[in-house]
């Protein structure tokens, strides 16, 4: 199996588990009422979409920041020259303020 679509299937397995401790500690702490929600008639569809939007969303962000982290490291100076700031060939400029006219 090539190496990205491992480096992916495993992206979005973390993303579905991060998802599934976010979704259970949203209803264990009761937030919105999801807690109700979940214990009602249709409790297991709630829970079921709310884990899978969310594992959607987790697992794409977990992708991306794998393959962000992937990048080659710049190498060398960073920040510009360090040069000092001279301020020699400018001349000041002046300029004059009037009150606008009523």
């Amino acid at each position: 199996m090539p190496k990205l679509i491992r480096l992916y299937i495993s992206s979005v397995l973390t993303g579905f588990a991060i998802a599934a401790v976010f979704a259970a500690l949203l209803i264990w702490f009761d937030v919105g009422h999801l807690r109700h929600l979940a214990q009602g008639p249709d409790g297991v569809l709630a829970v079921f979409l709310l884990w899978f939007f969310n594992g959607i969303v987790f697992a794409g962000v977990q992708f991306a920041y794998r393959i962000m982290r992937m990048a080659d490291k710049p190498e060398g100076p960073r920040g510009g020259t360090r040069a000092p700031v001279t301020l020699r060939g400018l001349a000041p400029v002046r300029a004059e303020a009037r009150a606008p006219r009523r």
